[in-house]
């Protein structure tokens, strides 16, 4: 990758002040891309990032807000969705109201901006990247992750669905990045309470994720040069195998 390639790029980043896009954050700032960056709550957080790029309030369920992020980037090159939600259900009774929620937060709100950044990218003849989030909880089997995992699964093949559609002429290359456990935003929870100390013990990784270790795929697949499209990249040091 090129040190300079995305210098002055415009870079939309929802939900990149959390765990995990934080560390995206001050990687590409650091490397000169011009960035806007998203928040839904947790203003306090979000103003540390206030140094990298322009920082606003949205919630992409909202088509208004999601309008809004993008009037923000009109030369939009990339965008990275970060923003999720675990909808967990802890009693057959809450599965109605959770499922619902995660699809409008985890994979409505996500899809319906990939897709309306695509429009605007492609009506400018921009060459860019959309770069969406998945879990390994849609991927493989985890029991009590229906309403968090059926949403991240459908948002994977609707992102391979965008990819076909932005090929060739258009040229905007879309792909989904798909975490394993993660010392940061919601499995730091899980971790703290040792739900997931077991696949350390009995030698499934080596350690929990990093940060950082997202952070150097995501700005793989905002390289302007990449040929990687359509494509999941699942970083879980192996736990799904």
């Amino acid at each position: 990758m090129s040190p300079d390639s995305l210098r002055d790029k415009e870079l939309l980043l929802v939900g990149g002040t959390g765990g995990l896009g934080g560390a995206s954050t001050r990687l590409l700032a650091s490397e000169g891309a011009r960035l806007v960056v998203s928040y839904k709550s947790r203003e306090e957080r979000a103003r540390e990032f206030e140094a990298f790029g322009r920082l606003m309030q949205a919630d992409i369920t909202k088509a208004g807000d999601r309008a809004r992020l993008l009037d923000t980037s009109p030369d939009l090159y990339g965008l990275v969705v970060f923003a999720g939600d675990p909808a967990r259900a802890k009693t057959p009774a809450d599965m109605d109201a959770a499922a619902r929620w995660s699809m409008e937060v985890n994979y409505l709100g996500p899809v319906l901006l990939a897709r309306e950044a695509a429009e605007r990218m492609r009506a400018r003849r921009t060459q860019g990247a959309i770069v969406l989030f998945s879990t390994m909880q849609a991927v493989a089997l985890f029991p009590g992750s229906t309403a968090y995992a059926a949403a991240k699964s459908a948002l994977l093949h609707a992102a391979r669905i965008l990819a076909k559609e932005c090929r060739g002429s258009a040229d905007i290359r879309v792909n989904v990045i798909v975490p394993g456990v993660m010392a940061a935003g919601m499995a730091e929870a899980s971790i703290a309470s040792g739900k997931y100390d077991s696949y350390r013990e009995q030698g499934v990784i080596p350690r929990f994720g990093r940060p950082d270790d997202i952070a150097r795929v995501v700005r793989l697949l905002l390289e302007p040069d990449s040929y990687i499209t359509g494509q999941s990249l699942t970083i879980d040091g192996g736990l799904t195998l």
